[in-house]
């Protein structure tokens, strides 16, 4: 990997700290949500001139609920060369040590900070449920916010398995683990600390009916192998394999 001309961070003084403990000597220079649009011409400019850039963020992962995003996209539309190496991430880590199911996963990131809009956005992710969607889900919130945030959860998925992951990969990490229900009463009576991770589970599999069954498997036999229509039609309904395997089956025979 090229060396960098220029190190790209949230805030100087923070990413110091972290170039000092690591001896990398380097220009700090900062770029984050209020000056990102207003530096992206002159970044640009000085990639022409054959400048080398790297982005940092002051935790976890650049772009992910960080700055550094617009600046991506400009870079890849002027047809430069875009790299990474993979770092710590609290999405990531936190879907894996929640104990929930880890894919498929939704991150939202950080919600609206008023509860309106924040409520709104559950409601959308319930109806979206209605419909079909099934996945964990992960969100970023502040300390201040969790539980009325837990609160909203529960009001909107009902009380489903959930995880709370604070600080992860620092000194005081914590992971409680829970329905949303009890975590929204814990976090009312005990003020959270740190970064703040939410981890919420898919809701249960509604039963389905053996005609629904039936009118899947038509509808995928009639567009794929059995092979594959089994495949999707299992993980439309929930079912085991070996069912929808032998509905299949016989379906076959009496077409």
């Amino acid at each position: 990997m090229m060396a960098a001309d220029v190190i790209l961070c949230e805030d100087t003084r923070t990413s110091a700290v972290l170039l000092k403990a690591h001896a990398i000597k380097g220009r700090l220079v900062a770029l984050h949500e209020h000056n990102e649009d207003a530096a992206i011409p002159g970044i640009l400019s000085a990639i022409r001139q054959g400048k080398r850039y790297a982005l940092i963020s002051d935790a976890g992962t650049p772009l992910v609920s960080d700055p550094g995003f617009r600046l991506v996209r400009a870079v890849i539309a002027e047809g430069f060369l875009v790299g990474g190496v993979p770092g710590a991430n609290a999405a990531v880590l936190a879907v894996v040590l929640s104990g929930l199911p880890p894919q498929p996963f939704y991150f939202g990131g950080f919600l609206a900070a008023k509860a309106g809009a924040r409520q709104a956005e559950f409601l959308r992710l319930a109806g979206a449920e209605a419909a079909g969607f099934s996945a964990t889900m992960v969100f970023y919130e502040a300390p201040h916010r969790l539980g009325a945030f837990l609160a909203d959860a529960a009001a909107a998925f009902g009380d489903r398995p959930a995880a709370v992951c604070r600080e992860l990969t620092k000194h005081f990490e914590e992971v409680r683990r829970g329905g949303l229900l009890e975590l929204a009463k814990h976090y009312e009576r005990e003020a959270a600390r740190g970064e703040i991770t939410v981890v919420i589970g898919p809701g249960a599999p509604e039963a389905v009916s053996g005609a629904e069954v039936d009118a899947a498997l038509l509808r995928a036999m009639s567009a794929m192998s059995l092979k594959d229509a089994v495949e999707a039609v299992t993980a439309a309904t929930g079912l085991p394999r070996r069912q929808v395997y032998a509905r299949a089956l016989e379906m076959g025979k009496k077409g």
